[in-house]
């Protein structure tokens, strides 16, 4: 893998018929990619925290655009399970923004890292919990792949670097960026389920 590759579900082959497995394997990548920023330094911990920026902004906006709108309305208290899921986004977000101002040697910078890993784990487990059990148990195996089809198409068109021009290690972890990606991504899954506008 360069240091430009994000990890993306399906490189192993799978299917991705299902858009809960798919979003479970993304966690798995998720968890990885911390693993990685944890135990580089120098030049690999700035790329392997760049893939880690770019997975948790593609994967995070594929949920908001795909996954949350389907199950406020196909669960039985689908709006609040997704307003307590936006909320520990938010959460997430705030910890990622305070980590954009720091580099990745600064010692500031683990203690950071340390608190987004456990935001988003915790996330990411009452997202499996709370969210995609019901999805599965809420729809057919048609709307599952059509799901999944938008997130997988979501990620492949996703930039690997934030906004091009932008080269520089401070500039590429800056929100300017990472909202360019969020943009771009939002826009690709849009355009994958045929909502363009």
């Amino acid at each position: 893998m360069t240091d430009l590759e994000t990890p993306q579900a399906g490189d192993d082959g799978a299917q991705d018929l299902d858009v809960v497995a798919l979003l479970i394997r993304q966690h798995g990548d998720i968890r990885n990619l911390f693993d990685e920023v944890e135990s580089s330094t120098g030049d690999e911990r700035r790329d392997a925290f760049r893939r880690l920026v770019r997975l948790l902004a593609v994967h995070e906006t594929a949920e908001e655009e795909i996954v949350h709108p389907f199950a406020r309305r196909a669960m039985p208290g689908g709006a609040q399970v997704v307003e307590d899921r936006l909320a520990e986004e938010r959460a997430a977000k705030e910890t990622l923004a305070a980590l954009d101002d720091l580099d990745t040697g600064d010692p500031k910078f683990m203690p950071q890292l340390m608190k987004l890993r456990k935001d988003v784990q915790e996330h990411a487990r009452a997202e499996e919990r709370y969210e995609f059990t019901h999805i599965r148990r809420s729809t057919d195996v048609t709307n599952l792949a059509a799901m999944a089809k938008a997130v997988k198409a979501a990620e492949a068109m996703a930039p690997t670097r934030p906004h091009p021009g932008v080269e520089s290690t401070t500039a590429n972890m800056a929100l300017g960026p990472v909202a360019a990606l969020v943009d771009r991504t939002r826009d690709a899954v849009r355009n994958a389920m045929g909502k363009n506008g």
